[in-house]
């Protein structure tokens, strides 16, 4: 079969029908190459010139971020830093002071090794056994004076060691409370230290009282050896055999 060729006309039809057609696309493209008034648009390089700033917008967020961190950061050190307000130190000392000085005043015999060393050889170790009734009375009369001066020294630390416990208290309420309160690292560590120091003065408190007590009985142990020693003594000086009966000559009635 013979193909029919279409009529001159109907092909100009049809190219001017595809050249209507294409016509708009053929615009936009050089709106978008050339544009109005010779301003160029490139939508490529538009997006990626946005592509671009984003991603610089991220980046000084990320820097402002990292700023915000180490403020918070030199905040914390800052806190971390900070020293305790509270100090108990002038507190503590003065009950050790007074606990002291209770230990020095005390009675006859002190807390020193070489007069209790002086003091037990001259009167509890030796006895003289040539010393008359009068002066083993009076030797018996000191002893029982260190004694009682003993007794009297350990319940005057007693009483100053109870005297203590109402500040110890006041202190210890106070530096509980300031530890809880802290701020950082450091103020807690410091509260924490000198709450070490106030169970150090306590036990110093309880140190001081046990000495007193135990001086007190090693004295009352030493009287009573020495008044052991001395009793012996002098039984045997009354037990001793003495000059025996002399007869003499007695008058019963005067004479003129």
């Amino acid at each position: 079969m013979t193909r029919t060729q279409p009529h001159p006309r109907r092909r100009l039809a049809a190219a001017t029908v595809v050249a209507l057609a294409l016509t708009p696309m053929m615009a936009t493209s050089a709106l978008a190459q050339f544009g109005f008034g010779r301003i160029v648009f490139d939508p490529s390089n538009y997006a990626e010139n946005v592509l671009t700033a984003a991603r610089s917008l991220e980046q000084i967020n990320n820097q402002i971020q990292s700023l915000q961190n180490e403020a918070q950061m030199l905040i914390n050190q800052a806190r971390n830093l900070t020293s305790l307000p509270h100090s108990s130190l002038q507190q503590l000392q003065q009950s050790v002071a007074r606990t002291q000085q209770l230990l020095g005043e005390a009675q006859r015999i002190a807390f020193d090794v070489q007069q209790v060393d002086q003091m037990f050889q001259q009167q509890y170790a030796n006895i003289d056994l040539s010393a008359t009734d009068r002066q083993l009375v009076d030797q018996a009369r000191e002893r029982w004076g260190n004694t009682v001066g003993g007794l009297q020294d350990a319940m005057r630390v007693q009483a100053g060691v109870v005297g203590n416990i109402d500040g110890q208290r006041t202190e210890m309420t106070a530096l509980v409370g300031q530890s809880q309160n802290a701020v950082g690292a450091l103020q807690a560590t410091q509260a924490g230290n000198q709450l070490l120091a106030l169970q150090s003065q306590q036990i110093s408190d309880l140190t001081a009282m046990l000495a007193a007590n135990s001086r007190a009985e090693a004295l009352v142990d030493a009287e009573r050896a020495a008044a052991t020693e001395q009793g012996r003594i002098q039984r045997q000086r009354f037990l001793a055999p003495g000059a025996g009966y002399q007869p003499g000559n007695a008058r019963m009635f005067g004479t003129d």
